[in-house]
């Protein structure tokens, strides 16, 4: 994608905080056309700056939830042992945001369950039938104090 200008950045900060921003408000508050502002979001969702629209749901509306942080080391260092625990994390629903780190572990995971139960029989599936789980640490967030996506623009 080609450099943002300001008023790219201005529309991002926007949909970031509300992705159901009418054009025309939209347009009201940048200082452009409706149409205009359509084109730009279309633009930056092809370009893949925009890469999902999404409802941030509220656990403690739908049932409440733990949330975990949890360090895995892997056993070794290969580089195929590192992709295979990639491609399996982008494939569990329950691991809502997965970070390959330097320091004391390879991977910090941010895992919510149904309660501390569900959590490990999450553990028995993903990481002691895993063979190449060295060891995993789980911290229980006992408030979320902040959650957010946003990037800061």
């Amino acid at each position: 994608m080609s450099k943002l200008d300001a008023f790219d950045i201005e529309i991002l900060k926007r949909l970031q905080v509300n992705n159901r921003i009418t054009s025309e408000v939209l347009a009201d508050e940048i200082g452009l056309s409706p149409t205009a502002c359509q084109r730009r979001i279309k633009r930056l969702r092809a370009s893949g700056a925009i890469s999902a629209d999404v409802s941030v749901v509220s656990p403690d509306v739908v049932g409440g939830r733990v949330t975990l942080i949890v360090e895995v080391v892997l056993e070794r260092g290969r580089v195929d042992i590192v992709d295979a625990f990639k491609r399996e994390m982008r494939t569990v629903p329950e691991v809502q945001q997965c970070y390959y780190v330097t320091g004391d572990c390879d991977f910090i995971l941010v895992v919510t369950a149904e309660d501390i139960a569900a959590y490990e029989q999450l553990t028995r599936r993903i990481f002691f039938d895993n063979p190449h789980i060295h060891r995993f640490n789980t911290i229980v967030s006992m408030e979320t104090v902040k959650a957010g996506l946003e990037v800061p623009l």
